[in-house]
């Protein structure tokens, strides 16, 4: 039968109030050193000490749970806000080349020279490609080297017109380009057999 006090049970004690006397005395200052015994000297509960130790780390963990949910909800934020300023800036470095096909269109609208258009086309396709190589952007030179399945998609093969062109690319259907070191967009090529 469980003590109502929840004080533990021991069935060698006693009721002899000699021997809790006895028990009393063997600490002379009154102190008790036992960390199950409060500063009366009556035994603490360790159901409640334990609560209490339950209770502090159930706060502990919330408090760290609600803070990692702060953390991810932040980052994640932060992230989207990176994309959006990242695109912002390429699209600020491409107005020009924009304004550019605009200006040439309005010049070429009544003309039927065939080279003034050729010309403006290749005075905005140069500005292009300097404008995305100051962002990173670099083709590849695939022609007339060999196939390499990292960085060209082969699309069909021919006979190759020449002993030295066996087994390398003979014409790029689609260029490849780099982004830095990376690969955003591979080659497509046609090898010769």
């Amino acid at each position: 039968m469980a003590n109502e006090n929840n004080l533990p049970q021991d069935d060698n004690l006693t009721a002899d109030p000699n021997h809790v006397a006895g028990e009393m005395a063997d600490n002379a200052d009154g102190e008790t050193t036992d960390p199950n015994m409060t500063a009366t000297g009556a035994p603490q509960p360790a159901a409640s000490r334990t609560d209490a130790e339950l209770a502090d780390l159930k706060d502990k963990y919330l408090r760290l749970a609600a803070e990692f949910e702060n953390y991810k909800r932040r980052t994640s934020k932060e992230r989207i806000d990176l994309f959006k300023t990242a695109n912002q800036e390429l699209m600020t470095a491409l107005l020009p080349v924009l304004d550019d096909f605009e200006r040439a269109r309005n010049a070429t609208a009544s003309t039927t020279d065939a080279n003034a258009v050729r010309e403006s086309i290749d005075i905005i396709q140069n500005k292009l490609n300097k404008t995305l190589q100051q962002k990173g952007l670099t083709q590849m030179e695939a022609k007339g080297g060999d196939f390499d399945a990292e960085l060209h998609e082969a699309i069909t093969q021919i006979p190759a017109p020449s002993d030295d062109l066996k087994g390398k690319i003979v014409d790029v259907v689609e260029q490849g380009y780099y982004l830095g070191d990376k690969v955003i967009r591979h080659a497509k090529v046609v090898l010769g057999q």
